[in-house]
């Protein structure tokens, strides 16, 4: 190597500028379909539970206290904010935000908690929302992840069938 390549070196550098952006000091817009932290809106979530069944990371929790109450959580602590969740949703309740600082102390400050009232009929039982695609997995049980532990637990028995869902009352006579 000679000291005039060194030199042709040393001018190409100084003729391409500064290359670095002045981030901290200014933001940058971002692209408009960059997909940020995913934002969950109670007032329009039914608690179908379909974003928790097609998260690919298992980020979304849900359990049924009862028939009524359902609980969905989000932990925030592997999500890959990839959108399924909020391309799933019937009512469009889950929301990509812009944001992209998310690094905290606290992981709490990522999670999200939905309780959820599912009014029921009190004659059949079900809920009131008209069918959606998502009812189409045809999963029967209750889903019980483990909030505590935070985990994703699948208990749901089987695959709806032509079987009936509950068994026929069975009356005797005398």
């Amino acid at each position: 190597m000679s000291l005039l390549s060194k030199l042709k070196e040393a001018v190409v550098c100084l003729k391409a500028g500064r290359v670095t952006l002045p981030y901290p000091a200014q933001t940058q817009p971002v692209p408009p379909r960059f997909r940020g932290r995913p934002i969950f809106d109670a007032a329009k979530c039914i608690g179908c539970a379909g974003c928790a069944n097609n998260c690919p990371a298992r980020e979304i929790l849900v359990f049924d206290v009862c028939q009524e109450v359902r609980i969905l959580k989000y932990l925030g602590r592997r999500c890959t904010y990839c959108g399924r969740c909020a391309d799933v949703c019937p009512e469009k309740a889950i929301t990509m935000s812009h944001e992209f600082e998310n690094a905290t102390n606290s992981i709490g400050d990522i999670q999200q908690k939905l309780d959820l009232f599912m009014s029921t009929c009190q004659r059949c039982g079900r809920c009131f929302k008209e069918p959606s695609p998502l009812e189409q997995l045809k999963l029967k049980g209750y889903r019980f992840d483990d909030l505590a532990n935070e985990r994703w637990i699948f208990r749901s028995k089987a695959y709806l069938t032509e079987e009936a869902a509950v068994d026929d009352v069975k009356i005797e006579l005398d």
